[in-house]
């Protein structure tokens, strides 16, 4: 058992190994596979590992000499190529594997053989049937040389044969399934980019549309206070302050998307709605605002979705129903926060330009993500309400 003055030494010792591991696995492919080709090659110089190799036919054995090292050094060594140039490690490796096969040495460097074949199944993607039937076509003399040579009957020849072509295919499905999981993340990457450019674009139209929209109606109304200087000065003075505040919003949003750059504030809550309704009274909409319960102190994202239904409904009140009397009510649960503007239908369309549509169809959306229900309808009286329930999350 690891006592606790062992923890942040075992720790240390963790991440070093984690950092070896990330340090190899950024070398050169040549570099990685080198080591076990030597390894292999030490084994086939032993004197006591002579002839205790593969054996293909039955050719007489023969004691190691020069030939035989070369032998042994193709076959092992040229293993290091067998993700890099998987065909020129193949090539070689058979070269190597027909040298000790005729020459009887049957060293245990043969057994690269079989590891090139899986690597050329597993990395080559380019002319991929050309190389199997090129080797096929390269193993046949050999195998008709070592039957003439030897006293085996040609069924191990085949047989031979077929576990290579069994290998083959293991590497062939390996390099599929490697495939199909670098597509599979591709997709994975590109729907997450989908999704987080919809967020984003969400969010804009959230922060854009109500301030600009804001700004219109309020500069509509200051055409006509030009007798009233007073009033004019407060509606000019309500236009600048919703551009500040556009702007903040703008660079939080911003800054929410490069959180390096600065700390920024936190994202708007339900706590902040009466900001918005009064930003709203300032651009001439009659707004009524009542606030039950008690905003808990962590609500996850459902403080901010509250808030962007309030700050939408608003916004589409400025535009379609400027001047009429609107409620905004917000009612904070044990689990849930519920939401409701309505509009009484008596005001008129302002001179703005017309919506997309995205501004309740990402409402729904978000909504819909939190498990909560949302609705707008036209009311019975002749105006329009926004409903929508929240969860929260928070216990009661």
């Amino acid at each position: 058992m690891i006592s606790l003055r062992e923890v942040p030494a075992t720790w240390r010792r963790l991440d070093t190994t984690v950092r070896r591991s990330e340090r190899w696995q950024r070398l050169d492919p040549v570099v990685r596979d080198l080591p076990f080709g030597l390894l292999l090659l030490a084994m086939s110089l032993v004197p006591a590992l002579h002839r205790h190799g593969t054996a293909l036919g039955a050719v007489a054995e023969r004691p190691f000499d020069a030939l035989g090292a070369v032998a042994a050094v193709l076959e092992s060594l040229s293993l290091a190529l067998r993700r890099r140039w998987p065909v020129l490690c193949l090539v070689l490796v058979s070269l190597g594997f027909a040298v000790d096969q005729l020459g009887g040495y049957h060293l245990v460097a043969g057994t690269a053989l079989p590891i090139a074949v899986l690597s050329a199944g597993a990395h080559l993607d380019r002319h991929r049937r050309v190389a199997a039937v090129a080797f096929t076509a390269a193993y046949v003399p050999l195998a008709l040389a070592l039957h003439r040579y030897g006293t085996e009957p040609a069924e191990e020849f085949l047989t031979f044969y077929l576990v290579l072509i069994l290998v083959w295919g293991v590497g062939a499905w390996l390099r599929a399934t490697r495939a199909a999981e670098a597509d599979r993340r591709l997709r994975v990457a590109e729907e997450s980019r989908t999704a987080e450019r919809a967020r984003i674009a969400s969010e804009l139209h959230d922060v854009v549309t109500h301030h600009v929209t804001a700004m219109i109606v309020q500069a509509e109304a200051a055409r006509y206070l030009t007798a009233a200087p007073d009033r004019l000065d407060r509606a000019l003075s309500s236009v600048t302050d919703t551009g500040r505040r556009a702007v903040n919003d703008l660079r939080h949003l911003l800054d929410l998307l490069d959180p390096g750059h600065g700390a920024g504030e936190r994202e708007p809550s339900a706590g902040r709605i009466p900001v918005l309704v009064e930003q709203a009274r300032r651009a001439g909409q009659s707004v009524d605002f009542s606030e039950e319960g008690v905003p808990a102190e962590s609500t996850g994202s459902a403080e901010l979705v509250a808030y962007r239904v309030v700050q939408e409904a608003l916004t589409n009140a400025l535009k379609y129903a400027h001047g009429s009397r609107t409620s905004v009510s917000v009612r904070h649960g044990g689990r849930e926060i519920t939401v409701e503007v309505g509009t009484d239908g008596t005001g008129k369309r302002a001179e703005v330009p017309p919506g997309s549509g995205r501004g309740l169809a990402g409402l729904r959306e978000r909504v819909g993500v939190l498990g909560g229900e949302f609705r707008a309808e036209p009311d019975p009286g002749g105006g329009f309400v926004v409903r929508a329930r929240i969860p929260s999350g928070s216990a009661s």
